[in-house]
């Protein structure tokens, strides 16, 4: 690479390509989230300013910082992904310029915030990390060679991201109506359960005070029927002293008054 460097030198100055980045048109899921966005694949663009020992960055900058930004004079100086909240502005997706040939077979996109993993590799190589707030942002591209930057596109427009205001937004139903139909049919089957738990209750009450009812009844019955029905035999009375005209065992019937005795 160092003698590619020494046979290929930069051009003197810096060339200010027409080009300006800009999300993808294109109908694609997650084109524009909380964290990423995806950004069109300049084509075409660098072919007659690099050559194959020099490699295109992504400068990724808080829009109101843009202006402030200064190119790095090296790849030793270029402003890792870490400081971004603290110089407002990174580079990223260090690719060889052949990647954005006419000739190239490369993706469409780039996807810039993919990767999940840079607050933890711990390295010093480039890191496209998800972003940290909605922005906006302005991107540009850059073209890196041996003794520094040789050309750069424009600043994209601001770039804002898409983020909910509260969880409540979010609706973890893809739509609408199958959700109101969700609901709707808990709630009928809550009143179902409900119902069917007042009517077995009703009836098992019912059914209740109907035993209590003939049990009282048949006790009530039993001790009404001993106090007027079982009636205790009465006693033998005595016979007048030398009365004989009543047989024995007739005893049961009322005394009547005591008669003269028939004659012998």
């Amino acid at each position: 690479r160092l003698q590619l460097c020494l046979f290929f030198p930069s051009a003197a100055g810096l060339s200010l390509l027409p080009y300006m980045p800009r999300v993808s048109p294109a109908m694609l899921p997650g084109k524009l989230t909380a964290t990423t966005f995806a950004l069109e694949r300049p084509c075409c663009i660098f072919d007659r300013h690099a050559n194959a020992s020099d490699t295109v960055w992504l400068v990724v900058a808080f829009a109101n910082a843009s202006a402030a930004f200064r190119n790095p004079p090296s790849r030793a100086d270029v402003p890792p992904y870490e400081r971004l909240p603290t110089t407002h502005s990174y580079m990223t997706l260090e690719r060889a310029a052949a990647a954005y040939a006419c000739s190239s077979q490369s993706p469409a996109i780039l996807r810039v915030g993919s990767d999940t993993a840079c607050r933890v590799q711990g390295s010093r190589d480039p890191c496209n990390g998800p972003l940290p707030s909605p922005g906006p942002y302005r991107v540009k591209f850059l073209v890196m060679g041996c003794h520094g930057p040789k050309a750069e596109t424009r600043w994209s427009d601001p770039i804002l991201l898409r983020r909910a205001s509260s969880p409540s937004a979010i609706d973890p139903v893809p739509t609408r109506r199958g959700s109101d139909v969700v609901v709707i049919a808990s709630i009928l089957a809550s009143l179902g359960a409900t119902l069917a738990v007042a009517v077995l209750s009703a009836m098992g009450a019912k059914a209740w005070v109907s035993l209590c009812h003939q049990d009282s009844g048949t006790s009530a019955f039993a001790r009404r029927s001993y106090r007027t029905h079982h009636i205790p035999p009465a006693l033998p009375q005595p016979l007048p002293p030398g009365c004989r005209c009543s047989p024995p065992g007739l005893g049961c019937f009322a005394p009547q008054p005591p008669g003269p005795c028939p004659a012998e």
